[in-house]
């Protein structure tokens, strides 16, 4: 299954997607408990899982990349969501509490330079909470859902590449452990799935999710000569 945003939207709305949204939700909540009044960035498509956010945050803001396509967000009220390239983010240095990447990282053909963004735009004690497909998961082994597609991480390598771009990883998570089957029965059980998956074979969950803080400290990158940020126009109304 490819990766484009309207393939993404059409799987969270049927049953297997809307079992996946609520899984990988409720392991984002659990590593982000409280967002009061915090300025929040979910970059690739991540507004599944930011729609129970919008009323405790300060603002919150989706950013398609250019490769992925764009949506309208959110269905009530002001559009909250824009087209841009993830390696030119249009945000002001130190701007954003906390950032989201779902459905980016593992497509990108721009990974560092997406992470040198994001680096850039966090606040200094601004969190990254990166959610991508485990590379040892069965969803990551099969194309017919978007996290068959792209590059799948292993916890460490997500860790290691994180920590190359001067981010430290700070904890972990996993999530969707059931089989990424349309079939009833297994729709049905898929909060025993979980249960059991996360105690007895953590290793195997369908994404792992890795929260990482900017070092302050690092050493600087070579001064660069500014460059113009690219910015798309936000999503029409009535897509």
């Amino acid at each position: 299954m490819s990766s484009d945003v309207v393939d993404l939207r059409d799987f969270y709305r049927t049953g297997l997607g809307q079992i996946a949204r609520r899984m990988i939700r409720n392991a984002i909540r659990r590593v982000w408990p409280e967002l009061h009044a915090m300025r929040v960035l979910g970059i690739g498509y991540p507004t599944p899982f930011l729609a129970t956010t919008l009323a405790e945050t300060e603002r919150t803001v989706a950013l398609m990349p250019a490769a992925l396509g764009v949506l309208e967000w959110s269905p009530e009220g002001r559009n909250l969501v824009t087209l841009a390239d993830e390696g030119e983010l249009p945000f002001a240095d130190y701007s954003i509490d906390r950032v989201l990447l779902v459905h980016a990282l593992e497509t990108t053909d721009q990974a560092g330079p997406m992470l040198k963004e994001i680096w850039r735009v966090l606040a200094g004690g601004g969190r990254l909470l990166v959610v991508a497909p485990n590379r040892r998961g069965i969803w990551a082994r099969l194309d017919r859902t978007p996290f068959g597609s792209g590059r799948p991480y292993t916890m460490s390598q997500l860790s290691r590449l994180l920590r190359d771009e001067q981010f430290t990883p700070v904890g972990t998570d996993t999530a969707l452990f059931i089989p990424p089957a349309r079939k009833r029965v297994i729709l049905r059980s898929a909060a025993a799935w979980e249960r059991i998956g996360k105690r007895w074979f953590p290793t195997f969950a369908g994404v792992v999710l890795v929260e990482a803080t900017k070092q302050i400290y690092a050493k600087p990158a070579p001064a660069r000569a500014p460059r113009r940020r690219l910015v798309y126009a936000p999503a029409p109304h009535g897509l």
